[in-house]
């Protein structure tokens, strides 16, 4: 019986069959439980039905109609609604059939009249599965909206070139190169490139190659066999297998070392490769797309690099704008963060003023766009609730001077001598790193402890 909780229809069945008394009954008996029927006579009026109401979770077929057999008529059924549940109901039904039945995808193959008291149950099943898969259709949409280069913010000359290469390879299997400073976006390009590819819909494996211990990341990226070494206690799918059939995102993959490049080499140029205590090799489908904010045609000419996995890498170079290459996208992307944030904090922040802007857009954004973000969740949280984003809850920075990299403790704005501009490069690096001083001492050539105790010196430590 209907529940007295329920307002609204569970969903919308079809019931295609040209036998009135059984239709009107198997339409009354669904009724009860509170689902929408809609009813026809013959194969036609329920194709056109179908079209009609793209969201029927359920349809009940009568395997004998005037204008066609149940069993033959099930594909166009699941062609009209690949997401919606199909069951054939028969007066005689045959081994033959109902094996065909199946294999074409129906939920069930029922004989008529058999236990009419159980079809709400039945019925209740398949509608279950079918609303799962109208969520998750739903929720890939979403993605894919949320990961496309319409969604994509700003409308900056060299935003628009990157977006239309990115845009005309993703159509192919290509391998993709990503270049661009740490901030710019490139994970955002690569899921971009992937929705827009006929992968979409398959695996997207994104992995940071600085983020993984360099004697981890082998066996990560290509797995391993049981006893492959101490702790290998079992097999261990990598996530180039993961990655099958779909897009591997590898970013930072100037982190990785010689011997794993050699590995890729052979994953790009044969689809194989050899797991960790493995003698076979796996066969994958992967598409392969990286990003580097080094420069790796001048790492691969100083050894650094292998120089034969650049050439294959950089089939497809897409250059990623920083964002102090798109002035003009600043006020769009600054906006956005702000309504997001403010609604994750359930505040009403009605815009920024005009300093704040100002500020914003004069202000050179080593950290691009992963920077303004971070800047947007701070200022949204100091902002009080209802009022507009105001330039005294932008860090000091910002307020400190126009020039790029001023506002050092110890230092005028105007200040040229070395030590001021080693400060102010030292601060653009960790700005650059997010914080992350083992990858900015790296970058600056010089060691932890060293600058540790620049840090110090400067006052930029804390």
């Amino acid at each position: 019986m209907p529940s007295a909780a329920r307002a609204m229809p569970q969903g919308t069945i079809l019931i295609i069959d040209d036998e009135p008394r059984l239709r009107q009954l198997l339409a009354r008996l669904l009724e009860l439980e509170d689902y929408h029927v809609l009813q026809a006579v013959n194969a036609a009026e329920g194709l056109e039905l179908l079209g009609q109401h793209p969201q029927v979770l359920v349809v009940l077929c009568d395997v004998k109609l005037p204008d066609a057999h149940g069993v033959q008529l099930l594909p166009r059924l699941k062609q009209k609604a690949p997401l919606a549940e199909v069951i054939l109901m028969t007066a005689y039904g045959t081994i033959i059939d109902g094996v065909q039945a199946m294999k074409d995808g129906a939920f069930d193959y029922i004989t008529k009249g058999d236990s009419n008291d159980q079809l709400p149950v039945l019925v209740e099943r398949a509608a279950d599965k079918a609303r799962l898969r109208y969520r998750v259709a739903e929720l890939e949409r979403q993605v894919g909206q949320q990961h496309s280069f319409e969604s994509m913010i700003g409308h900056a000359p060299a935003l628009e070139r990157a977006k239309t290469l990115g845009r005309q390879v993703a159509a192919t299997d290509a391998t993709v190169l990503l270049e661009g400073p740490t901030g710019s976006g490139k994970e955002l390009f690569a899921q971009s490139i992937h929705q827009a590819s006929p992968r979409k819909g398959k695996p997207f494996v994104a992995v940071n190659c600085s983020a993984f211990p360099k004697d981890l990341l082998e066996s990560e990226l290509f797995g391993y066999k049981k006893g492959a070494f101490t702790g290998a206690l079992g097999d261990k799918k990598g996530l180039l297998e993961e990655a099958s059939g779909g897009t591997l995102f590898l970013d930072e993959i100037g982190e990785l070392e010689l011997s794993v490049q050699a590995k890729f080499l052979r994953v790009l140029e044969t689809q194989t490769f050899t797991k960790l205590g493995d003698t076979k090799p796996t066969k994958v489908d992967v598409r392969l797309v990286a990003a580097t904010n080094r420069n790796l045609k001048q790492e691969a000419a100083a050894g650094q690099f292998r120089p034969d996995l650049y050439y294959r890498l950089s089939v497809f170079t897409i250059p990623v704008p920083p964002l102090k290459e798109r002035p003009e996208d600043v006020q769009p992307l600054a906006e956005y963060f702000l309504r997001y944030f403010a609604a994750r904090m359930s505040k009403r922040v009605p815009g920024l003023d005009v300093e704040c802007l100002r500020l914003l857009q004069r202000y050179d954004w080593p950290g691009n766009v992963r920077e303004l973000k971070n800047v947007l969740e701070r200022a949204a949280i100091l902002t009080p609730d209802g009022q507009p984003l105001a330039a005294a809850y932008l860090p000091d920075e910002f307020h400190a001077t126009a020039a790029p990299g001023a506002g050092l403790p110890g230092f005028s704005p105007d200040d040229r001598s070395l030590r001021a501009l080693e400060a102010r490069h030292i601060r653009q690096v960790l700005a650059e790193t997010e914080g992350n001083k083992t990858e900015a001492a790296r970058q600056l050539g010089i060691g932890l402890t060293t600058l540790y105790r620049k840090l110090q010196e400067y006052g930029l430590a804390g």
